[in-house]
C-alpha cells in the first residue's frame, strides 16, 4: 500500500482479526480471513476504524511542514537529504518507485536490501559524512515511523523551558509561595525572594538550595507568574481568580422569551431620596436574548428583595402604559409592531407604549440571594418559568445583561445630573450636590428612555430572520419574530400577585398570627384559630404571604381563598414603614417582660422616629431610614386585597427597598451627607411622576 492506495492482496488488520483484501467493488471491499470467512465492508468505514492497519506496508505519516519551515536551513536540508537517501535504499530510485531507473548499486532487481544499506553507508562516508550501516538502518526505521520529521536532528526541536536552567526546587518553592500569596495584600519582589528563601530552608535546610541573585530571581518570577494572575495588585489577582474558564460560547435564542436574563446592579448616578439624603439606586432588569429587549426594569434604593424580582416577572407579561406627557411616537400603535392584529388578542395593548410584551420560558439568574430565594422560585413555578442559575462567578454566562448595564450607564446615566462615573477615579467633586432627581422621577425618565432610546435603537447583533443583512432594533426584532412564534397574553389577578410575595408558615392562635414581634388579627381568622391547616403545609401550619415593603398587613390562605389580616397596632403608626425600618426600631427599644407591651412600645417608638425624620429633626441615621422609605413607596404602590374596594391610603412617605438579610449600614452615598440640606419642595402645580410598578388591581380590572 502506498499513501492513499489500497491494493488487492494486501493483508489488513480489522475487527481484531487478520484479513486479506480479495476484491474492490466501487466503495465496497471484500475481505477474507484465514478461516475463509468473507466480509463486505465499505471502504470509508474500513479506513476510519481505529483498529484498521495494513500489514507489511506501513503508511508514512504526513510530515509537519509548518514545523519544518521553522527549523534552521542546515537542519532542514540535512533531513531532506536523508529522505532522498532512505528512499533510494528502499526503492532504488531517488524520486521513489516512479522516479526513473535506479543506479546499479541500488537496483532492487540485482541487490539485496542489506547490500543497498552498505552501499549508502560507503557513499556517505566517502562524501565526508562518516556513516555506518546501523545508522542507515536506524534512519530507515525513523522514516517509516514518523516520515521526514523522524530524520530531523531532534536536539534542535527540543522545547525551550520558560524557566531556563533554574533549579527545579527553586521553581517549586516559588510557585508554592506565589499561590499562598494570592489572597494576601500586595508586596514587593524583595519580600517574595525572602519568602522563597525561608521556604527552601524549611524544606531542605539552611544553605542547601541557594536562591538566585535578585536580577535572576526577578526574571524567574516573571517567567513563572506572568499571565497566571499571581502578580499585580490584590484587585488584579482577585479579578483573575474570578474569571471563568474558557471557552466562551455564544448564547443563542431563536424566539422571544426562550431565554431571559435577570440581574441587578447599582447605577452610576446619584438620586435624592428625601431631606437631602442622596444615594445610588439599584436597577433590576430582565433582558430577552432573542430580541435584546429590556422586558421590565425597576429602580430601588440599594438592596433588591425577592419581591422586586417577583414583581419584575409580573411586569414582563403586562404591557407598559403610556405616561402623561410622552410623545405619541412612543405608542405601540405608531411602531412597526403588528398592533391591529395583536390588539384582537390582547385588549390591554390599547394605549400601550412600544415595549415588547414577552412571556419568559427560561430565566437565567446569578447566585444572588434574591434570585435563589424560595419566594422567587415559587413565583417562577407559578408562572411556568424554568429557572436556570448561572455558574458562580461566571459573567459570560449572563453576558447579555452585563453588557446591558454598561450601555445603560454610558447612554443614559452619564447624561443625568448626579452622574458619578464608573469608579472613584472618574468621580467629580460635589456629585451629591449635583443630584436633583428623585427616584420616581429618575424611573420615569428611564422608562421613557427605554421606549425611545433602547427599543428604538438598532442593534448590530439583531438581524432580520429572512434578510440577514438588515440590522433591526429590539422592537423591530420582536415584531418580526412575534408573527412566527405567536403571542399569548397572560393575565394576572390580584391573587396571582399575592402568590408572588414571600411566604411563611404560621399557626393561627387565639390572639391571631404573630411573627417578628408583630401580631396580625382579624375576624376572617375566626373558625380557624388553634386548628391545623388542611393544606400541604408543614406541621399543619397556615400559608401566610407578606410584603417586606408593607408589613402592616399580611395575606392568609384560608379554605375560601386569601384573606387580608392587618397588624393590630397599624393605627399607632401614622407613616409607612418596612421590615428594614422595623428592624432598626427593634435594636433601639429595650425588650420588655410583657410581649404585648413591648410590641406596643415598638409601634409608638416607630411612629416617633418617622415623625422626627419626616420633620428633619432626627439623627443622620433616622433621616436615612425615612429617606429610603419615601423613595421606595413613591415607586411601588401598595398591593390591593382580592375583591376589596380600593380606598385612598394616607401616606406621608413610602417603604424602603431593603432585603431582610441586609445589615444595618448606611446606604451608598451618605458619606458626604450634609445635615443642613433639605429637599426642595416641588412647585405648586408641577406634574409628579406616576407610580411605576404594576398596579395589580387595575391590571386585573382590564380583564
Amino acid at each position: 500500500m502506498t499513501r492513499g492506495r489500497l491494493c488487492v492482496g494486501d493483508r489488513v488488520s480489522w475487527d481484531g482479526r487478520e484479513w486479506t483484501l480479495a476484491a474492490l467493488e466501487g466503495v465496497q471491499a471484500r475481505l477474507v480471513d484465514e478461516a475463509g470467512t468473507v466480509a463486505a465492508v465499505f471502504v470509508p468505514t474500513l479506513f476510519t476504524d481505529p483498529g484498521f492497519r495494513v500489514r507489511g506496508r506501513p503508511a508514512r505519516p504526513v510530515p509537519p511542514l509548518a514545523l519544518l519551515e521553522t527549523l534552521p536551513d542546515a537542519v532542514r536540508e540535512r533531513a531532506l537529504r536523508w529522505e532522498r537517501d532512505v528512499r533510494e535504499v528502499e526503492s532504488g530510485a531517488v524520486g521513489g518507485p516512479e522516479g526513473g531507473a535506479p543506479r546499479s548499486a541500488y537496483d532492487p532487481a540485482v541487490t539485496t536490501l542489506a547490500q543497498r544499506e552498505a552501499a549508502k553507508a560507503e557513499e556517505l562516508t566517502a562524501s565526508g559524512v562518516p556513516t555506518s550501516v546501523a545508522t542507515v538502518r536506524r534512519m530507515r526505521a525513523r522514516y517509516r515511523d514518523k516520515g521526514v520529521w523522524g530524520l530531523v536532528d531532534q536536539r534542535t526541536t527540543r522545547a525551550r523551558s520558560r524557566v531556563g536552567r533554574a533549579d527545579p526546587r527553586v521553581v517549586e518553592a516559588l510557585e508554592a509561595v506565589l499561590e499562598r500569596q494570592k489572597p494576601r495584600s500586595t508586596g514587593t519582589l524583595t519580600r517574595l525572594r525572602d519568602l522563597v528563601r525561608w521556604d527552601l530552608e524549611d524544606r531542605y535546610g539552611p544553605g542547601v538550595v541557594p536562591v538566585p541573585p535578585p536580577s535572576t530571581f526577578n526574571r524567574l518570577v516573571h517567567a513563572v507568574a506572568d499571565g497566571q494572575g499571581l502578580l499585580g495588585s490584590a484587585a488584579q489577582r482577585a479579578r483573575h481568580a474570578s474569571r471563568p474558564q474558557p471557552p466562551f460560547t455564544p448564547t443563542v435564542a431563536l424566539r422571544p422569551g426562550e431565554l431571559v436574563m435577570m440581574d441587578s446592579t447599582v447605577l452610576d448616578v446619584m438620586v435624592v431620596l428625601a431631606d437631602g439624603v442622596t444615594a445610588r439606586p439599584e436597577l433590576t432588569v430582565a433582558v430577552d436574548v432573542a430580541t435584546r429587549s429590556i422586558c421590565a426594569a425597576v429602580l430601588r434604593p440599594a438592596g433588591s428583595t425577592a419581591v422586586d424580582a417577583s414583581v419584575l416577572l409580573a411586569e414582563m407579561v403586562a404591557p407598559m402604559r403610556m405616561r402623561p406627557g410622552w410623545d405619541e411616537a412612543l405608542a405601540m400603535r405608531r411602531s412597526v409592531i403588528p398592533y391591529e392584529r395583536l390588539l384582537t388578542l390582547d385588549e390591554r395593548l390599547e394605549g400601550a407604549a412600544a415595549r415588547p410584551v414577552i412571556v419568559p420560558e427560561t430565566v437565567v439568574v446569578d447566585q444572588g440571594r434574591v434570585f435563589v430565594s424560595a419566594s422567587f422560585l415559587a413565583a417562577c413555578e407559578s408562572l411556568g418559568v424554568s429557572l436556570q442559575p448561572a455558574p458562580p462567578a461566571n459573567g459570560p454566562a449572563k453576558g447579555h445583561v452585563e453588557r446591558t448595564f454598561k450601555t445603560v450607564n454610558q447612554q443614559f446615566c452619564q447624561y443625568v445630573a448626579g452622574y458619578t462615573g464608573p469608579g472613584a477615579a472618574e468621580r467629580g467633586r460635589d456629585v451629591e450636590k449635583e443630584a436633583c432627581w428623585t427616584l420616581p422621577q429618575l424611573q420615569e425618565l428611564f422608562d421613557e428612555w427605554l421606549v425611545a432610546g433602547w427599543h428604538g435603537r438598532r442593534h448590530s447583533s439583531l438581524r432580520h430572520p429572512l434578510l440577514p443583512h438588515l440590522t433591526l432594533s429590539p422592537v423591530e426584532m420582536w415584531g418580526a419574530l412575534v408573527g412566527v412564534t405567536g403571542y399569548v397574553p397572560v393575565p394576572l389577578s390580584p391573587d396571582d400577585h399575592i402568590e408572588l410575595l414571600p411566604v411563611r408558615w404560621q399557626t393561627i392562635n387565639d390572639y391571631g398570627i404573630r411573627f417578628d414581634y408583630r401580631t396580625y388579627d382579624s375576624k376572617a381568622l375566626n373558625g380557624h384559630r388553634r386548628r391545623s391547616s388542611e393544606g400541604p403545609g408543614p406541621a399543619g401550619r397556615w400559608e401566610v404571604h407578606h410584603n417586606p415593603y408593607e408589613p402592616e398587613r399580611i395575606w392568609v390562605r384560608l379554605p375560601e381563598g386569601f384573606a387580608e389580616v392587618p397588624w393590630i397596632h397599624a393605627t399607632q403608626v401614622s407613616m409607612p414603614f418596612t421590615d428594614y425600618t422595623w428592624r432598626h426600631i427593634r435594636k433601639t427599644v429595650a425588650k420588655a417582660a410583657d410581649r404585648d407591651a413591648h410590641e406596643l412600645a415598638l409601634a409608638r417608638e416607630l411612629d416617633a422616629l418617622l415623625r422626627r425624620a419626616g420633620a428633619g429633626a432626627g439623627t443622620r441615621r433616622e433621616r436615612a431610614v425615612a429617606a429610603r422609605a419615601s423613595a421606595a413607596a413613591s415607586v411601588c404602590p401598595p398591593l390591593p386585597s382580592p375583591g376589596a374596594e380600593r380606598a385612598p391610603r394616607q401616606r406621608a412617605a413610602g417603604e424602603p427597598g431593603v432585603p431582610e438579610e441586609e445589615v444595618e449600614e448606611l446606604p451608598d452615598g451618605l458619606e458626604g451627607f450634609d445635615e443642613g440640606e433639605d429637599e426642595e419642595t416641588p412647585p405648586e402645580g408641577a406634574r409628579l411622576p406616576t407610580p411605576r410598578l404594576l398596579d395589580s388591581y387595575a391590571e386585573a380590572g382590564r380583564w
